[in-house]
């Protein structure tokens, strides 16, 4: 939820939904001059607010106020209603109404041509007000979806799903998508509620309630200084309580400090001493549970390894990113700690030579094993500058435990039928 995006799509108000709301969201800001960008899961003719049927409530009768229909919402919600949210609907409710009828919106009216208010039910007086009878939402939100789309000034994103909330820890920068990310100096979720994961409702498919989840998974990484939050699956159980069921929560190491009550979590639920050492050193470490040990540098280049081991008919021991650097140092420690593992049965090492060139790394391997007594064989597959060099200060070695590979494919091989024969 948290880092950076170079390829963002940047924008000045970013809203997340469709309906009624997000519409609005769009229209206000885009006429406030801002470029806006508006993502929604479905088509605009599919969302929650076009098949609500029910009339929209506003104080506009002469013997009506909003201090009248908050109380009569409240007595309604038998306390299950906030009360500083019924005040701000009650009090904008009428400015509300006139606003959509500024905007085109036509609601049905008596034959004076005033509006139709009708009385239904834990209201005192009358003040619902409908457009084209049942068909209120559809009224509303066709009439708005036209007006967004002329606007030049608003980009729909239609059948665009928003994954994760993207911050800085500090506040919200915008929202990554499964057609990537959208970088905004305001973020609206307008998303609506969760009545469709209900087994019987009315309410179309894509009401998840999937804004008010992406909000407190962002309160969560916000408030401990989380550099990830990551929950599969969420679940709705029988009492109605939303649960994830698993999730996966990065603390930032450095702000441990403030948290006291999370640093104390370390005696519950103990790292793997392969992972602690390997964490000490500075490098990215997953055991897995596979025979070949793997190290390489760079994320993409250690998950293409991973892959290519599996297609050799092996499998991969962990995974181990020394990242932009491979010195002697940084090899020796890596050795180290996937030797330390002893379902490992042989160890592929797959560089690609860039900032670092390949015959230091060659360099760096051999002063390695002179720190480390490996009792597996070392397949080392060095490409990019300076790769020959390399292959050769390794071949000149004529080390007992180190076997050079020129390609991926034949290294992975090689690894494979290594540990098979141990």
């Amino acid at each position: 939820m948290t880092g950076a995006h170079d390829s963002a799509i940047e924008t000045e108000v970013l809203v997340v939904g469709g309906g009624a709301a997000g519409l609005h969201v769009a229209l206000e800001s885009a006429e406030a001059g801002a470029r806006t960008v508006l993502v929604s899961r479905k088509p605009l003719s599919e969302s929650s607010s076009f098949w609500a049927q029910g009339g929209l409530a506003a104080a506009l009768g002469a013997d009506d106020s909003p201090e009248r229909h908050a109380a009569d919402t409240l007595a309604a919600g038998r306390g299950l209603c906030r009360t500083s949210a019924v005040d701000v609907l009650t009090r904008q409710a009428p400015g509300a109404v006139e606003q959509l009828q500024a905007r085109g919106v036509r609601f049905d009216a008596e034959p004076s041509g005033e509006l139709a208010l009708g009385l239904e039910g834990g209201h005192s007086a009358r003040r619902i007000v409908h457009a084209g009878g049942s068909e209120t939402g559809r009224a509303i939100t066709s009439r708005l979806a036209e007006l967004v789309a002329a606007e030049p000034m608003i980009a729909v994103w239609e059948g665009a799903s928003a994954t994760a909330l993207w911050g800085d820890r500090e506040r919200c920068v915008g929202v990554v998508t499964d057609r990537g990310p959208v970088a905004a100096r305001a973020t609206v979720l307008a998303t609506g509620g969760g009545a469709a994961l209900w087994q019987r409702t009315t309410n179309p498919w894509g009401a998840i309630g999937a804004g008010a989840v992406l909000a407190k998974m962002y309160e969560v990484l916000a408030a401990n200084d989380a550099t990830l939050v990551e929950v599969n699956p969420l679940a709705l159980l029988a009492d109605g309580r939303v649960v994830a069921l698993d999730s996966k929560v990065t603390i930032d190491d450095n702000a441990l400090w403030r948290h006291p009550e999370l640093e104390s979590l370390r005696v519950t639920f103990p790292i793997d001493p392969v992972e602690a050492r390997a964490r000490e050193a500075g490098l990215q470490y997953v055991k897995l549970d596979g025979e070949v040990g793997i190290i390489g540098n760079g994320a993409g280049l250690v998950m293409a390894t991973l892959d290519v081991v599996e297609l050799a008919g092996a499998k991969p021991a962990n995974f181990l990113d020394v990242g932009g650097g491979a010195s002697a140092e940084v090899m020796a420690v890596s050795l180290e700690v996937i030797l330390s593992d002893p379902s490992v049965r042989s160890v592929l090492v797959n560089i690609f030579g860039g900032i670092t060139r390949c015959d230091v790394v060659a360099l760096g391997i051999l002063e390695a094993l002179q720190r480390v007594t490996p009792g597996v064989h070392i397949v080392v597959r060095l490409d990019g500058t300076n790769a020959v060099e390399g292959r050769t200060i390794l071949t000149q070695a004529n080390h007992p435990r180190i076997v050079p590979a020129e390609t991926m494919l034949e290294a992975a091989k090689r690894a494979a039928e290594l540990a098979q024969a141990a």
